[in-house]
């Protein structure tokens, strides 16, 4: 579980991002966070990796502080942020670095995702394009097996058919225990992937509930422009 309660943050001092924000991830599955720019997203997918520190408040993983930047949590979290670079080596030589902090890490996992992305684990990551990074970056993630997840617009730069395969691999690489928390603007990519969904808007959460379809696939872009016009 991750309880964000009673925060406050800022990059400046005078003008706070999050102030008095609580929220609740109380559940497994793939959540979709989505607000308007500004709003606090990426912010507080930082939050919860113990990246940044709120002024006030607390953010918990499973009832330990994400600020103390513990072991045992850490190993269970795994960020993709909107904007990475890899280094310039084989990607076996870069699982090699980093299996070890994630006790686990499936190859078996990570050679299923990477054919989603009709990629082989016999690359070098020097001589990528930024679009095959981030489908290499994501395979990793996903094979990290972490119990949460967290992803900020992980669809950007993919073409038609490489978000596709992005919704596949994110299918396949779930389990039972497994937290998927997804920030992003493009709605209609990752629509027919969530659980749950998340409206935050200027301190406020608007909206944070299963996703439940009836005859109709739930249309996000919709649901999302008329909780912001009719909140709460």
């Amino acid at each position: 579980m991750i309880n964000i309660q009673n925060i406050k943050f800022g990059y400046k001092s005078y003008q706070p991002v999050l102030d008095g924000f609580s929220l609740d991830f109380s559940q497994s599955g793939v959540y979709g966070l989505l607000g308007r720019n500004g709003t606090g997203k990426s912010t507080l997918l930082y939050l919860m990796m113990g990246l940044l520190r709120p002024q006030s408040g607390n953010v918990s993983i499973d009832g330990i502080s994400a600020t103390l930047r513990r072991p045992e949590v850490l190993q269970e979290m795994f960020l993709v942020p909107e904007e990475y670079d890899l280094p310039p080596i084989t990607l076996r030589r870069y699982i090699k670095a980093i299996k070890p902090f994630y006790p686990r890490f499936s190859e078996e996992l990570l050679e299923k995702c990477l054919a989603n992305f009709e990629m082989t684990s016999d690359i070098d990551l020097g001589a990528l394009s930024m679009g095959q990074k981030k489908k290499v970056y994501m395979s990793v993630a996903l094979a990290a097996n972490t119990r949460y997840l967290l992803m900020d617009e992980p669809t950007n730069g993919l073409d038609i058919l490489s978000k596709s395969q992005f919704r596949k691999a994110v299918i396949e690489s779930m389990a039972e225990d497994k937290t998927v928390i997804i920030s992003t603007h493009q709605v209609h990519d990752v629509e027919r992937l969530l659980d749950h969904v998340c409206i935050i808007e200027r301190n406020r959460v608007l909206l944070n509930e299963p996703l439940v379809e009836k005859d109709e696939p739930i249309n996000l872009e919709e649901l999302f422009i008329k909780t912001l016009k009719d909140p709460l």
